[in-house]
């Protein structure tokens, strides 16, 4: 689907108006990302592994990039179940896993439903529910530009 994007002069960003079926920050809908969780849950349930489901999920890639792809599914959307059962007590019940608050809800499209309840908090969560930034990383790798030939320089004393 291609989403409309503007461009603000005045604060020197682009912006867009992205549907409520869609995931923010993930190609696809709503609908499918909570197909991906759902799917994935039910088999770690059953007592098979994350990597048993995202092979069987995505036989079209090798396992690490189905892996890569099950999880920037599953651990956003984990974290956004968690962070809206804190914010809403007893709106979603006491379980923050999807088959619960699907049954808390009464429905199979959990976080659409979700999106509308929380409406007021999208700006703060991440996506594929929200609009809020992603998460960063908490390890960087440093750029180290090759030195000069001869002796290491000395350390500055700390």
């Amino acid at each position: 689907m291609q989403v409309a994007r503007w461009y603000c002069p005045t604060g020197h960003t682009s912006f867009s108006l992205l549907p409520d079926c869609l995931a923010s920050r993930l190609s696809g809908s709503l609908d499918e990302v909570e197909d991906v969780v759902a799917t994935v849950e039910a088999k770690v349930a059953a007592g098979s592994s994350i990597e048993a489901a995202a092979g069987e999920m995505r036989p079209d890639i090798e396992l690490p990039g189905a892996l890569r792809w099950v999880r920037r599914r599953l651990s956003p959307v984990r974290m956004t179940l968690l962070a809206l059962a804190t914010l809403m007590p007893g709106r979603l019940g006491n379980d923050p896993r999807l088959p619960a608050v699907r049954e808390a809800l009464g429905t199979k499209q959990a976080l659409m439903r979700l999106r509308e309840i929380g409406s007021a908090h999208l700006g703060a969560l991440g996506p594929p529910f929200g609009f809020g930034r992603r998460q960063r990383r908490r390890w960087r790798w440093r750029r180290r530009t090759q030195h000069e030939m001869g002796p290491d320089p000395p350390r500055p004393n700390r």
